[in-house]
C-alpha cells in the first residue's frame, strides 16, 4: 500500500478518448460528447487530452485524429490536445509534419504529438490507408527520424529539398506510445517522453517502464526519463454502480476479443452468461489494472497504481455508455486528483 497519500496530488493526470459511438447513435454524437467532455476536463484541472486513430471500427469516431484535435483545440483555451497516437506507418510522415505543424500554428504551446508503430486496424484495412504493406512496425525508427527531421528548424546555409510548412522549427512535443518492450528501449535511447498502453496491456507494464528508466539518455528534448501510464477508470457515487457501468467496457472488450467490434453497447446487470471460461480469463487478464468504483476505492487503487508503477502522469481512459455518467467519472477523478 502507498506511504504517502498525498503522492496523487503530485502526478498529472490527463483523458484518453476514443470517440466512442454508442447504441442509438451517429458519430456526430460521439464528436459532440468529445468536445463536450474536454471542455468540462479543462474546467476540471487536466493536464492533456488526447484521441486515438483507429479504422473501420464503427463504435471509434477518431480516425481522422488530427481534424478531431484541431476540433477539440478550437473549442477550449488552455488545455493540451494531441493524439494518442497517430499511428505512423500508416501515414507520410511529412504529412503528419505538416498536420501537426499546422495544428502548433493555429494553437501555440498546446498540441502533442503521440506516435504508434500499429496500424490501429486489420491488414485489409491498412492497405486501403496505405496503398501498399511494403513498410510497416519495422521501419519505425526510420519513419519517426524523418519526421524528427522535418521539424528541425533549418540551419544557416543548409539546402533542404523537402520541408514541412508549416512545421519547420516548431516544436511540437513528440511522445512514442507502446504496449511492449520495443518503443520503451526507442523513447529511451533518443530521450523521448514514454506512454505505456497500461489499460489493455497490463501485464507489460512493469518491464515496459523498467526499460525505459534503465535506458533512458537525456536529450535535447527532455533530461530525465518521463513516463505516462494508460489506466481504465470508471468512478460512480457507489461501487455498485461503478461496476454496472464497468460493463460497457467489459462488452467492447469480449467484442474485440471476439473479432467483432461494434457500437458501445449499454450496461448491463451482470456479466454472467455473455462469455465462456475462456473468454473470462482473457477479459479479466487485459482489464487486470482496470480502476472501478467509487470515489473513495478509486482513490485507494489510484494510490496503489502510482505507487507501483512510479508514473509521472495517469492518462484516464473510461469507456462509458451514458455520457453524464462518463463526465461524473471524470469529474470523481479529478476530485481525487486536487485532494478534494
Amino acid at each position: 500500500m502507498p506511504t504517502n497519500e498525498t503522492n496523487l496530488t503530485n502526478i498529472a493526470f490527463s483523458i484518453l478518448d476514443l470517440a466512442p459511438v454508442i447504441e442509438g447513435s451517429a458519430p456526430s454524437d460521439a464528436l459532440r460528447n468529445t468536445l463536450d467532455l474536454a471542455q468540462h476536463a479543462e474546467n476540471w484541472g487536466y493536464n492533456r487530452y488526447w484521441v486515438a486513430e483507429h479504422h473501420n471500427m464503427a463504435g471509434i469516431a477518431s480516425s481522422a485524429t488530427s481534424v478531431v484535435i484541431g476540433h477539440i483545440a478550437a473549442g477550449t483555451s488552455k488545455i493540451r490536445v494531441g493524439s494518442g497516437g497517430i499511428m505512423l506507418p500508416n501515414h507520410a510522415p511529412l504529412v503528419i509534419a505538416e498536420q501537426f505543424g499546422t495544428l502548433e500554428t493555429l494553437f501555440p504551446g498546446r498540441i502533442d504529438l503521440g506516435l504508434g508503430r500499429a496500424p490501429g486496424t486489420d491488414q485489409l484495412t491498412a492497405h486501403a490507408l496505405r496503398r501498399t504493406l511494403q513498410s510497416g512496425a519495422d521501419d519505425f525508427p526510420e519513419q519517426l527520424e524523418e519526421l524528427q527531421t522535418y521539424f528541425t528548424p533549418l540551419a544557416e546555409g543548409e539546402n533542404r529539398r523537402v520541408r514541412a510548412i508549416p512545421g519547420e522549427g516548431l516544436n511540437v512535443p513528440i511522445w512514442l506510445l507502446g504496449s511492449s518492450g520495443f518503443s520503451a528501449r526507442l523513447s529511451a535511447q533518443l530521450g523521448l517522453p514514454f506512454a505505456f498502453a497500461s489499460h489493455f496491456s497490463p501485464e507489460n507494464t512493469l518491464p515496459a517502464l523498467e526499460l525505459y528508466r534503465n535506458h533512458f539518455r537525456p536529450s535535447d528534448h527532455l533530461e530525465k526519463s518521463y513516463a505516462m501510464v494508460g489506466v481504465n477508470v470508471v468512478a460512480a457515487d457507489t461501487d455498485e454502480e461503478a461496476n454496472r457501468l464497468a460493463t460497457s467496457l467489459q462488452q467492447q472488450f469480449l467484442n474485440l476479443i471476439r473479432n467483432t467490434p461494434g457500437l458501445l453497447k449499454p450496461p448491463v446487470d451482470s456479466m454472467d452468461g455473455l462469455m465462456s471460461p475462456y473468454e473470462e480469463a482473457i477479459l479479466h487478464k487485459q482489464l487486470s489494472t482496470s480502476i472501478i468504483g467509487s470515489k473513495e476505492t478509486v482513490k485507494r487503487k489510484l494510490e496503489a497504481f502510482a505507487e507501483e508503477t512510479k508514473a509521472d502522469e495517469f492518462m484516464i481512459h473510461g469507456q462509458i455508455y451514458d455520457h453524464d455518467a462518463r463526465l461524473r467519472s471524470f469529474e470523481i477523478v479529478s476530485e481525487i486528483m486536487s485532494g478534494n
